[in-house]
């Protein structure tokens, strides 16, 4: 007997396959991530924001992107035979690229490490008073 379904039995769902995140994304296009945003736009990828509303004084809430798959896949085709114009500092495989990452992790580590040397510094001062 074949393994038919039961005639009165529902269709089963179209499922969409899901979209892809931006570290998903960064996995497939030689693109910084700060920028993958902008080659989505240039690639006519849709893509689903989430996040970025306004919290008044305190700035905004983080932004979050979803890819489409379909249009992701068309992008990093085109970007890998070079049909996508996109300038080298966005791009991970160019050293301007690599340049302009190498200096946007510097000043992090930079701002990290003046932020938290007068917080030891206070703290090993309050140690070494409460200690004498």
């Amino acid at each position: 007997m074949p393994q038919t379904p039961d005639p009165g039995a529902p269709e089963p769902a179209y499922e969409e396959e899901p979209w892809l995140d931006s570290r998903e994304v960064a996995e497939l296009w030689p693109v910084r991530k700060d920028w993958l945003p902008g080659v989505a736009g240039r690639a006519d990828v849709r893509v689903r924001q989430f996040g970025g509303e306004s919290r008044g004084t305190y700035g905004a809430a983080p932004t979050s992107y979803h890819y489409h798959p379909e249009d992701v896949r068309r992008a990093a085709t085109a970007i890998a035979e070079g049909r996508l114009d996109i300038p080298s500092v966005w791009r991970s495989d160019t050293p301007d690229g690599r340049r302009a990452e190498y200096w946007s992790r510097f000043r992090l580590r930079l701002t990290c490490a003046v932020i938290l040397a007068p917080v030891l510094l206070a703290l090993v001062l309050a140690v070494y008073a409460m200690a004498s």
